[in-house]
């Protein structure tokens, strides 16, 4: 069989498919413009290292599979980020962090992993413990900035005391309607973004204060979306106009990154207003949107690479890449496999061997991912 004919191989087809969406998407890496930190990197880090600074594990079960602790010590992993089957127990939990942490010690990045979780309080919570309180219960408290206080203290001691050091909170969406997406669960803090704003900022630096970096979620907004527009189930389109997005949904955004919040995770929802093509975590024009308008500088993470919402745009590999071609630093891959974050991996260390992405642009987010991390340590 002549090279021609030779069958690619499931990286090859991987990057392949990669190359051909980044073309059709006709994305740029915009990062290298966007915060401007030093976007020099360690020389001796290999292609796969470099892209694994900006990759988010998971894994299924109570423990965590070889391949994870080996992509670890391997150098190809920024974080991990844990779910409820992860954790039986505070103290079950607390010996997995010391695993993944012995394992990064052999990294050759020489910074504390980021382990994450999502814990909101309320009914999004996956670790037992504080904050048992919902955003909508602080909202509706009679001092509502005490217990915003009060919770993120909470949620930041729970976390740092079995050695997590992010906490995907707080969400920052102004719901619309009793009922409604964010309101079915109890996400959001109120109707009036200013209430949502000074709540959650306190939530922000009380966090914070513990130990525990603070993520602000889902820029610009999901608070306009129904009951039934999860983007983790299928695509979701917001026909917001962009007077409204800037006025009520990105307004809590601007008092949180005042308040020095350190992670903003993107919407995978369509916004036309800003961008009629692209979700909002694929959108360099969205991502700009927070780093341009708002002044955001810290560290950018999209929402689950798996989401139903990208139905449309490729598989793990075209997805990871341009994700990181719009400019988001982190890339989570939360399927519960240790398959997926290794697939990010090598589609972004090919897409920088061949020029799809630019690499001071990627090396420019890697930059304000190992700052976010050494100053976890």
């Amino acid at each position: 069989m002549s090279s021609a004919q030779q069958p690619l191989s499931r990286r090859g087809a991987l990057l392949a498919g990669t190359a051909a969406l980044a073309a059709g998407l006709g994305l740029a890496d915009r990062s290298a413009a966007a915060g401007r930190p030093d976007p020099a990197r360690p020389a001796a880090l290999t292609p796969e290292q470099r892209a694994g600074q900006r990759v988010v594990y998971s894994y299924p079960g109570l423990t965590p599979p070889a391949s994870l602790l080996s992509a670890i010590r391997a150098g190809r992993a920024a974080g991990v980020i844990f779910f409820t089957e992860n954790v039986e127990s505070l103290d079950q939990i607390a010996d997995v962090v010391r695993e993944l942490n012995e394992a990064n010690a052999s990294a050759p990045v020489k910074a504390p992993l980021l382990l994450m979780t999502d814990q909101e309080g309320g009914m999004v919570r996956r670790l037992p413990g504080a904050p048992v309180a919902s955003a909508k219960d602080v909202g509706t408290s009679a001092d509502a900035e005490f217990q915003a206080t009060f919770t993120g203290t909470g949620a930041g001691e729970n976390l740092a005391g079995v050695g997590m050091n992010v906490n995907l909170a707080p969400v920052l969406d102004v719901y619309r309607k009793e009922g409604d997406f964010t309101d079915q669960y109890e996400r959001s803090y109120s109707k009036d973004p200013q209430a949502v704003g000074v709540l959650g900022s306190a939530f922000v630096t009380a966090q914070q204060d513990a130990g525990v970096a603070a993520t602000a979620k889902h820029f610009p907004g999901l608070g306009p979306a129904t009951a039934s527009q999860n983007t983790d189930q299928r695509p979701v389109t917001l026909s917001t106009s962009a007077a409204t997005l800037r006025s009520v949904d990105e307004a809590p955004y601007r008092a949180a990154i005042s308040a020095g919040v350190k992670l903003v995770m993107l919407s995978w929802a369509l916004y036309p207003a800003l961008d009629a093509e692209l979700p909002a975590g694929l959108s360099p024009t969205v991502v700009g949107e927070l780093r341009d308008r708002l002044g955001f500088t810290g560290v950018t993470v999209t929402d689950a690479l798996e989401a139903g919402a990208l139905a449309d745009f490729g598989g793990v590999a075209e997805r990871a890449v341009a994700a990181a071609g719009a400019g988001m630093d982190l890339i989570l891959c939360s399927a519960r496999d240790v398959g997926q974050g290794e697939d990010a991996v090598d589609a972004l260390a090919g897409a920088l061997a061949d020029g799809t992405l630019d690499g001071a642009g990627f090396d420019a987010g890697a930059a304000r991912v190992r700052t976010l991390r050494e100053g976890l340590a």
